[in-house]
C-alpha cells in the first residue's frame, strides 16, 4: 500500500476557524491512523488578502490544538514556476489554449444567458483557433487567458468518493474553465493540483464546499498523466439558521482563537469538532487522543450536514452546549497535573502565577484544583470564579453578597468573632472549625446556615462551591483569619 500521505491547506486571509480546524483536525487523525505524513500547505497566492499576522494565527492554532505537522509549512507562491511550468504543458499537450474573449464580450453574452432564462458557460469561441489565428491576436496586443479544454465526450466523468460514493457529472456541463489569468498568474484551480502532485497526496480530506472543483481537478489530474488520490469530502458546518460558518458571517464566535481566550481545554475542542459530521459508530463522545486515532475511519463520515450550535443567548461563551459539556468533562477527569499546566498558563497571563505552586506549595496547588474544579466550565473559571483561593483582589457576586451578607447586617459583628475564635485555635481543621462555627451559632442563637453561608460569600466570593470547611483547609487559618476580620467594605455603596 502506498504511504498515506494528506494535507491541510489553508489560506492566510483570516484566523483559523472551526471549519478549517474540523478539517486539520480529520487529515491529521487519518495521517497517524495510517502511520502516514500530513503535510502543511498555506495556499498564499492571494497577495491582496494574505497576510503574515494569518500565517502566525493559523500554525499558532495547530499547535495549540496539537495537530503537529510532518512536511511544511510550505508556501504556495513560492513554487510558481511549477504552476506556469504545467500550464504551459498542457498547452502543448492540447489539453488546453488561449482564449483572447474579452470581460465585455463574456458579458454580453452572460447577460442574453440570463435573458433566455438559460444557465451560462463559456462557449468555446476560441477552443478551436489555429496557431496562426492566435499569433494574430497576440501580436494585436490582445491579452489572453489559459483555458482547460473539457474533453468533448458523451457520458459522464466518474470518480470515487469515500463518503460519497460513486460521483458522476456530464462532460457538457463542464465548461472550459480558466486556469492562468490574463496576467499570467495561475488559478487555484491548478495550483492546488500541481502542488498535490508535487507533494505526492494519497488522500485529499476536505468540505463538501470544494465538490464543484474536484471534477475539474479529475480532469487536471488526467491531463497532468498523474494517479488520482483518493477524495472524502466532509460534510459542511452550519448554524442553526443552516447557514454554513464562516468568518464573515459569525465573526470571532467561530475562531480557534476565541475559544483559547475562554479557556477551553485543546483536546476538548478537537474531540467536539471530530464529532462535527463524523461518528464512531457507538455512543462514546469522550475519546483520547489514541483511543481517537483508534476508530477514527473515512467511512465513518457523515453526508450529512452538521449543525454547530453558538448561542447568542447565552452570555459567557456563546458557544455549543455540547462543545461545554465535552470541556466540563474534560476538565473533571484529566490527570490534576495535565490541568495544572494548562491553569499555569492561564495564571501567567493573568498575573496571578507564584513560582510556589511548582516547589514547597506544590500539594496545596494541585489538592486545591482538585477541590474546585467539579463546578468549573474551563480553564479559564480558576483565575475568575475561583480566584479568591489564589489571590486577594478577587471579585464578590452580588446574588451572593444580597441573599448572604447584606440581609444580615449584624455579620459585621459576627464575622470578626468568628475570625478572633480561629485565630485562637491551636490544631485549625476541618472538625475544630465547624465546632467553632455551630458553637457561636448557638451563643448568637441563630442559625449555623447564617455564618456559613456568610463566610463562603465572604472567603470566595460564590454562591455555592465545595464543602465550607474544605473551603476553610484550603484557605489555611491565616487567610480565613484575615478575610474574616473585617467585613464592613462589602456594605459599603
Amino acid at each position: 500500500m502506498t504511504d498515506v500521505r494528506v494535507r491541510f491547506p489553508p489560506s492566510p486571509t483570516g484566523y483559523l476557524h472551526i471549519g478549517s480546524a474540523r478539517t486539520a483536525l480529520l487529515n491529521w487523525l487519518w495521517a497517524k491512523k495510517n502511520n502516514g505524513k500530513l503535510i502543511l500547505r498555506i495556499e498564499d497566492t492571494d497577495a491582496e488578502r494574505s497576510t503574515q499576522k494569518s500565517i502566525e494565527g493559523i500554525i499558532d492554532g495547530l499547535q495549540w490544538l496539537g495537530l503537529d505537522w510532518d512536511e511544511g509549512p510550505y508556501f504556495q507562491t513560492e513554487f510558481a514556476e511549477n504552476h506556469c511550468k504545467a500550464a504551459d504543458q498542457l498547452l502543448e499537450s492540447g489539453h488546453a489554449y488561449k482564449c483572447f474573449c474579452t470581460k465585455e464580450e463574456l458579458e454580453k453574452k452572460r447577460e442574453a444567458a440570463k435573458a433566455a432564462k438559460k444557465e451560462f458557460g463559456y462557449d468555446g469561441t476560441c477552443r478551436n483557433l489555429s496557431s496562426e489565428e492566435a499569433a494574430e491576436k497576440e501580436a494585436a496586443g490582445l491579452a489572453s487567458v489559459i483555458r482547460f479544454k473539457v474533453p468533448e465526450l458523451e457520458g459522464s466523468l466518474v470518480y470515487h468518493d469515500e463518503v460519497l460514493g460513486t460521483i458522476k457529472r456530464a462532460y457538457d456541463d463542464i465548461e472550459d474553465f480558466v486556469i492562468v489569468r490574463s496576467n499570467g498568474k495561475p488559478l487555484y484551480m491548478l495550483c492546488n493540483v500541481v502542488d498535490d502532485i508535487r507533494d505526492r497526496i494519497t488522500h485529499i480530506i476536505r468540505g463538501q464546499d470544494h465538490m464543484s472543483n474536484t471534477t475539474r481537478q479529475v480532469l487536471l489530474y488526467q491531463a497532468l498523466d498523474a494517479p488520482l488520490p483518493v477524495f472524502a469530502h466532509m460534510p459542511l458546518t452550519l448554524d442553526l439558521q443552516k447557514r454554513k460558518i464562516s468568518k464573515r458571517s459569525h465573526g470571532e464566535l467561530v475562531s480557534v482563537q476565541f475559544y483559547r481566550e475562554k479557556g477551553f481545554i485543546p483536546w476538548a475542542l478537537c474531540n467536539f469538532l471530530a464529532l462535527l459530521g463524523w461518528n464512531p459508530g457507538t455512543e462514546q463522545e469522550i475519546f483520547s487522543r489514541e483511543e481517537l486515532i483508534e476508530v477514527f475511519t473515512l467511512d465513518r463520515i457523515s453526508k450529512v450536514n452538521s449543525v454547530f450550535n453558538h448561542q447568542k443567548g447565552n452570555p459567557k461563551f456563546f458557544t455549543d452546549p455540547k462543545l461545554i459539556s465535552i470541556n466540563e468533562q474534560y476538565l473533571r477527569s484529566m490527570d490534576i497535573s495535565v490541568l495544572a499546566e494548562l491553569v499555569k498558563q492561564d495564571f501567567i497571563e493573568q498575573g496571578i502565577w507564584d513560582d510556589a505552586y511548582e516547589g514547597e506549595q506544590k500539594e496545596w496547588f494541585l489538592s486545591t484544583l482538585d477541590l474546585i474544579r467539579d463546578r468549573f466550565h474551563t480553564v479559564r473559571d480558576f483565575a475568575t470564579l475561583g480566584r479568591a483561593y489564589f489571590a486577594d483582589d478577587y471579585a464578590v457576586e452580588d446574588k451572593p453578597l444580597k441573599k448572604n451578607v447584606l440581609k444580615y447586617p449584624d455579620l459585621t459583628t459576627w464575622m470578626p468573632m468568628l475570625s478572633e475564635r480561629f485565630d485562637g485555635l491551636d490544631d485549625f481543621n476541618k472538625e475544630t472549625s465547624e465546632e467553632t462555627v455551630r458553637a457561636l451559632a448557638t451563643e448568637l442563637d441563630i442559625k449555623p446556615g447564617i455564618l456559613i453561608n456568610g463566610m463562603r460569600t465572604v472567603l470566595t466570593g460564590q454562591l455555592a462551591g465545595p464543602g465550607m470547611f474544605d473551603i476553610l483547609m484550603a484557605l489555611g487559618q491565616e487567610r480565613v483569619v484575615q478575610r474574616l476580620s473585617n467585613i464592613d467594605h462589602l456594605y459599603e455603596e
